[in-house]
């Protein structure tokens, strides 16, 4: 691990964990078509944490607004129950992608790292997403969202598992299936990675501290971290504003072309 590796796997990690494109499985391609040495649990868990901090400081009235309706809901008054049914479906939505990271851990770690597979779910979920996109009806805003938007999501959310699904890509297509507008489906997937990203961190710190770290490694870890927070929030921003005005479809045929480059590739390698 070098400087120059740890700012370009942040980058990476930040750009692609928002776009539907599949952050984990464009880390895995890199690491095993490039060699690029993983840079371990802790360095992972770095990237993650500064993807964390762009979806804060980027969603910062957001996460204030729910916050503040939990603690203080005189202060925002009518609003305040809007905002505390927000923060109780993020929390909803997130359960069933933390009992699938429980019981099926060690397979996302070995098995589904396959570059087939990712092939495979790059371009699979790739057509959902084109589908979703295409078919949906675009009509629901946030407000809109209730209950059985949020089962749905969820439980969609936990099969980005596998890398090569993109769990953005899979809840904005989950969001779109529901009939949300291409904003709204973009800005509540962003919500609600905040918790599973934060999750995973704190899942993750005992094994972290356990296994410890190489003296020098911490100025890796904050260049990657710093890399990750900055392109993450700056991804955000751009899918917003692109989404205003544009399909996902884009994205949909990159994942198709990327699939079939990693396809291409195993056939020349084998």
């Amino acid at each position: 691990m070098n400087f120059f590796y740890a700012i370009f796997l942040g980058l990476l990690q930040g750009a692609t964990e928002f776009l539907p494109i599949s952050s984990s499985g464009h880390l895995a391609l890199v690491e095993f078509f490039l060699g690029i040495e993983e840079g371990g649990l802790a360095f992972d868990v770095a990237l993650h944490l500064g993807t964390l901090l762009g979806v804060i400081i980027y969603f910062r009235r957001d996460f204030t607004m729910m916050f503040t309706a939990l603690v203080k809901p005189e202060v925002l008054g009518d609003e305040a129950r809007i905002q505390r049914l927000l923060a109780l479906y993020i929390c909803l939505g997130t359960i069933p992608a933390v009992v699938a990271g429980y019981l099926l851990k060690d397979a996302a770690e070995t098995v589904f790292r396959e570059p087939l597979l990712i092939a495979g779910s790059l371009a699979g979920f790739g057509l959902l997403l084109l589908l979703a996109d295409k078919l949906g009806k675009h009509q629901r805003s946030m407000k809109s969202i209730g209950l059985a938007d949020v089962i749905i999501i969820g439980l969609f959310q936990a099969l980005a598992l596998m890398p090569g699904v993109s769990r953005s890509g899979i809840t904005m297509t989950a969001g779109l299936m529901r009939g949300l507008n291409r904003m709204s489906a973009a800005r509540f997937s962003f919500l609600l990675s905040a918790p599973i990203i934060l999750g995973a961190g704190i899942y993750n710190m005992p094994a972290i501290i356990s296994q410890g770290s190489e003296p020098g490694q911490l100025g890796f870890f904050l260049a990657g971290f710093i890399a990750a927070a900055v392109s993450g929030y700056l991804v955000i921003a751009f899918l917003l504003r692109f989404v205003q005005t544009h399909s996902f479809a884009v994205f949909a045929y990159y994942r198709f072309v990327l699939a079939g480059l990693v396809l291409l590739t195993q056939i020349w390698v084998h």
